[in-house]
């Protein structure tokens, strides 16, 4: 409410008046067909799943090596869980780790071709605690000011990271560049030369989770060194996908060992169930450790987690085939979507936008879609720009061919009914 509102004599709402603005949010919500529905899962994550008893083929999720229930995974979760325990009841530095929390961080740096790594509870939490902890810190300094240039198309994760970062120091500024536009971003680093900030931060999406289309990193890794800049890449989508041994985006554009720091998550590509991390130097790394809040004061990863993200690491390590199976069902899935005519955005992610225009259509496409077989959802503003609305498909590489040509025929048929396709 505003100042002179309240100079007016203008009261606050009650609490009931609260609650029935929320429902007529809630009724908008579901009129426009822009209300987000949740479809319950029976059994287990997987390339076809179980709903309300009938099998769908799944095309929605993170498991894009499908190791979320993956035999060896649930054995070295089950081993996690007998041998570590079910939980730590504590944070890191009080009674928090265990030697298995140690041997994953390393596991990571070494897999990633970083120096060092540190846990956290997700991949939001790790992206809110670099950009807060290291700005904050006045490191020999009292008067500094930084900068932080974010891709427009960024996770909000990031977003919310420089946001807590700008809110908790006020020598923080960001200037937001658009989508992949390398000429802006070099704009703004050459006008930014002589300003006298402390450290500038690029801060990049290695994957963009609405668009499946991937940074320049290697444009990237030489814009940063040239303009001194500390280069920051978000890793979530691209670990265990992109790359010929699923190493990210950066193994995927030859500059592997090359970031300054990655940021990404356990729960996708590497196990599928839940923690985060910060990959970079080693002094970086031990600074965070002191430094870092949601690393102080959030209970340490479970023992299961732990050991299962671990063994997926291991397995990435030991064979590289269910990154090349994932690589070819991408390929097909998307060579045969567009075949029936679908309007997709091109690229060689597992994710793959379907894109429809409206919020009704998504929806109505993604219900319709259930009904035939397909787990699929739609996306619509504000996830994305009014008018691009989707359907975010995800192929994984536990789909076989066969899960693959059951979604592209019902694709079909629902694209036809609802004029999408002809």
């Amino acid at each position: 409410m505003s100042q002179s509102a309240v100079e007016k004599g203008a009261s606050s709402l009650s609490v009931p008046q609260l609650y029935a603005a929320l429902e007529k949010e809630l009724a908008r919500a579901r009129e426009s067909k822009t209300y987000k529905y949740e479809v319950p899962i029976d059994g287990k994550q997987d390339g076809v799943v179980s709903v309300q008893g009938k099998n769908e083929v799944m095309l929605a999720s993170n498991n894009y090596l499908g190791l979320a229930n993956h035999p060896r995974i649930l054995e070295a979760a089950k081993m996690g869980l007998e041998q570590y325990g079910f939980g730590m009841a504590s944070v890191r530095f009080i009674c928090g780790t265990q030697k298995i929390h140690l041997d994953l961080e390393e596991k990571i740096a070494n897999f990633l071709g970083m120096e060092s790594a540190i846990l956290h509870s997700s991949c939001y939490a790790a992206n809110e605690a670099f950009f807060a902890a290291l700005v904050a810190a006045e490191l020999d300094m009292s008067n500094y000011k930084d900068m932080i240039y974010s891709d427009k198309l960024n996770h909000a994760s990031i977003i919310d990271g420089i946001r807590l970062a700008r809110i908790g120091t006020k020598s923080t500024e960001s200037r937001p560049y658009n989508h992949g536009d390398l000429n802006q971003l070099k704009q703004f680093l050459e006008e930014d030369r002589s300003s006298g900030y402390r450290t500038r931060i690029i801060a990049t999406d290695g994957v963009f989770s609405m668009e499946g289309d991937y940074a320049p990193l290697a444009e990237m890794v030489s814009l940063a060194a040239k303009e001194n800049a500390l280069l920051v890449v978000d890793e979530s989508h691209s670990t265990g996908v992109l790359g010929a041994t699923g190493r990210g985006t950066p193994e995927q554009c030859g500059v592997h060992g090359k970031i300054d720091v990655i940021i990404g998550t356990l729960g996708k590509a590497l196990s599928g169930a839940a923690g985060g991390f910060i990959a970079g130097k080693k002094p970086l790394i031990d600074f965070l450790r002191q430094k870092s809040r949601p690393y102080t004061f959030s209970n340490t990863l479970p023992p299961p987690i732990v050991c299962a993200a671990s063994e997926a690491i291991t397995m990435l390590s030991e064979d590289d085939s269910l990154v090349k199976q994932l690589h070819a069902n991408t390929e097909y899935f998307r060579k045969e979507i567009k075949r029936l005519g679908f309007t997709i955005l091109d690229g060689i992610h597992p994710i793959v936008p379907v894109m429809v225009g409206e919020a009704p259509i998504a929806m109505d496409m993604s219900d319709q879609l259930l009904k035939e077989g397909v787990y699929v959802r739609g996306l619509w503003y504000p996830v994305v720009p009014k008018g691009e609305a989707r359907l975010r498909v995800q192929i994984s590489a536990a789909h076989r061919p066969g899960d693959l040509d059951i979604a592209l025929g019902a694709f079909e048929k629902v694209g036809k009914r609802l004029g999408v396709i002809k």
